[in-house]
């Protein structure tokens, strides 16, 4: 009903009139002053990036042009098309007829290139003209409720926190009339997001966001309110989307990162208000969250993909490939995890420290559902991340893929089992399907079926259920957990068992009929056939014969793999067709990449795969 009213009568820019009372908030530019000569560099090579090639993000990029043309705004990077100059919500970005991601035209309406911008004149000088061009035609082609900016609530916020730090950074040297434009801005998305909260099954971190950026404009604008209504709102849902051991309820560390950072950008606006921080609480979920991010990342601070991972940032200078390991750094305080190696924009408040050696041990975050093995064995430094949690948060677990009891590995630091990545969201299709489904993840697939069944690009149907049953620690650690993805439609679950050996760890595979009562109490063991799948990283070798594989990069043997049981057993590698054998190592990307099957009766006793370093 709001939004029939809405069309009906729609503000415009006149009913969000500059009352001249927008400024920097000196709190936030004094950090950045301070960090000038660490930063200045980075900064100015980012703007002149941007300046010299145009706007690059999620592997598509954009002309440069200085005059920022009105239609740049809805062109499709992809395409080249323009998206509908229409009413925001009756656009149907989410089943466009042209096949568009949507997502390719939000990412430059986050304007994150401001802040770049912004910090480029405080720290190095530079013209703000780039700012001004900007803004002013940012605001005349993008008429409140009016094109595809203003669909959603996140892209919303996240544009307007790009518009403070911009003012705060540079806005002294910003012409008056453009932080009047600013200022209506701003009013308009404060408007936008007190009528049109993400409810329901959208609660996610999208509410978080929201929450964020009502924040940021009342402590840019403190007429409009101050911050006691989203302040509350970060603080109840905080605690909902990070678990109390650190783990992301979206299933993904990068989705908890991206959710941590605007936690912390909310705390760094209220302290430069004078607000005061956020609560102890929601500090220990972050301080959980770094702990995490430092079971799970290596030596340089990169996370395996685990879910979905849309490289969403409040704040980056572009390129960053540690970005959960650089928020978990900046949410820490006393355990830190791997530091950053890049310099980010994120520095100006939280710089790099040093690293502390990483941690050791089996290590068993349960209210997430992972347990992690970090040791050296048989020679090698292993880490080992075994799933038994649940496929995602809330009704629809949006960025949950169908990974239970899938395990990612990495030796000395160089990744072996992986995660097949996302992809595309939207535009995706099949492709989308294919991505987060079972057979793209290292765990057994029973008859080509999903663990949780997909109803669409961010829906799943009755969602697999996974438990850990067995955690015994220590040098001869072994695991142990089920999920019934499979009952309901074949009445069996699925058992995976990981033990280690000393030269390296035992994996077990058992089906298990769901009247039986066994061992574990989940049931006794039953002949199925099935297929169990590992997927390696792009760049790998896998060969063999018979029950013996080998692992390898330019010749040289990684591990081995040994089969018990015979099987059809081959490797797959883009394959076009089946859609298997594919990575996606940043959104929009995908790679060739070898994946192991092996197809066949599943014994009583189970399947075991002996990996030898």
């Amino acid at each position: 009903m709001a939004r029939r009213a809405l069309r009906q009568r729609r503000p415009g820019w006149d009913a969000f009139p500059p009352q001249r009372n927008l400024g920097p908030l000196f709190a936030l530019y004094e950090p950045l002053r301070f960090r000038a000569a660490a930063l200045a560099p980075a900064v100015r090579a980012a703007a002149a990036a941007f300046s010299d090639g145009g706007f690059a993000a999620l592997g598509e990029a954009w002309p440069a042009d200085p005059s920022f043309p009105a239609d740049l705004w809805r062109r499709d990077p992809a395409s080249g098309t323009l998206w509908p100059d229409a009413f925001s919500f009756d656009i149907p970005w989410r089943h466009d007829a042209q096949g568009r991601e949507v997502k390719h035209v939000w990412e430059l309406h986050r304007l994150q290139f401001l802040p770049v911008l912004a910090a480029d004149v405080a720290l190095n000088g530079a013209d703000p003209a780039p700012i001004d061009a900007a803004l002013a035609s940012w605001l005349q082609a993008n008429p409140p409720f009016q094109g595809v900016a203003w669909a959603s609530g996140i892209e919303i916020a996240l544009r307007a926190v790009s518009i403070a730090f911009a003012v705060s950074w540079a806005g002294q040297a910003i012409k008056p009339h453009t932080l009047d434009l600013a200022e209506q801005i701003l009013r308009a998305h404060h408007d936008a997001l007190r009528r049109f909260p993400s409810r329901y099954s959208s609660a996610n971190n999208h509410l978080i966001a929201e929450a964020m950026g009502e924040l940021v404009i009342e402590m840019m604008l403190p007429d409009l309110g101050d911050g006691s209504r989203p302040r509350a709102v970060l603080e109840a849902e905080a605690v909902k989307q990070i678990y109390a051991d650190g783990v992301g309820a979206e299933q993904s560390p990068t989705y908890a990162a991206f959710t941590a950072e605007m936690l912390l950008t909310a705390d760094l606006f209220l302290r430069a208000r004078g607000r005061g921080p956020l609560s102890a609480q929601l500090r220990a979920r972050l301080d959980a969250f770094a702990g995490w991010i430092a079971w799970i990342a290596d030596a340089h601070g990169r996370v395996p993909h685990i879910g979905d991972d849309d490289e969403g940032r409040v704040l980056t200078l572009g390129g960053e490939t540690n970005y959960a390991a650089a928020v978990a750094q900046a949410a820490a305080r006393e355990l830190r995890p791997p530091c950053a190696r890049s310099r980010t924009l994120r520095d100006v408040f939280w710089p790099p420290r040093a690293a502390p050696p990483a941690p050791e041990g089996v290590r068993v975050f349960d209210k997430g559902g992972y347990t992690v093995v970090r040791e050296r064995r048989a020679g090698r430094a292993m880490r080992l991340i075994f799933d038994h949690g649940p496929l995602g948060y809330l009704s629809i677990a949006a960025h949950g893929h169908a990974d239970a009891n899938a395990i990612w590995l990495s030796l000395d630091d160089e990744e072996i089992l992986v995660d097949a990545g996302t992809y595309l969201y939207h535009a995706g299709g099949a492709w989308r399907d294919a991505f987060r489904g079972t057979a793209a993840h290292n765990t057994l697939c029973l008859e080509g079926s999903d663990q949780s069944p997909i109803w669409g690009p961010f829906n799943w149907g009755p969602p697999a259920k996974a438990r850990l049953v067995a955690a015994d620690t220590g040098l001869d650690w072994r695991l142990a957990a089920v999920h019934d993805g499979y009952r309901r439609r074949y009445g069996v679950l699925h058992q995976r068992e990981l033990r280690a050996t000393s030269s390296g760890f035992m994996l077990t595979d058992t089906l298990v009929g769901r009247h039986r009562v066994g061992r574990h109490g989940v049931g006794r063991p039953c002949a199925r056939e099935a297929a169990c799948n590992y997927q390696f990283a792009p760049g790998l070798t896998v060969d063999g014969e018979g029950l013996d594989w080998r692992i390898g990069r330019g010749g040289w043997t990684l591990l081995r793999m040994r089969f018990s049981a015979p099987g059809e057993i081959g490797v797959v590698c883009g394959d076009a067709v089946s859609r298997r054998g594919w990575v996606s190592p940043a959104f929009g990307e995908r790679r060739p990449a070898p994946q192991l099957t092996w197809r066949g009766l599943v014994p009583e006793e189970g399947l075991s795969v002996a990996f030898v370093f």
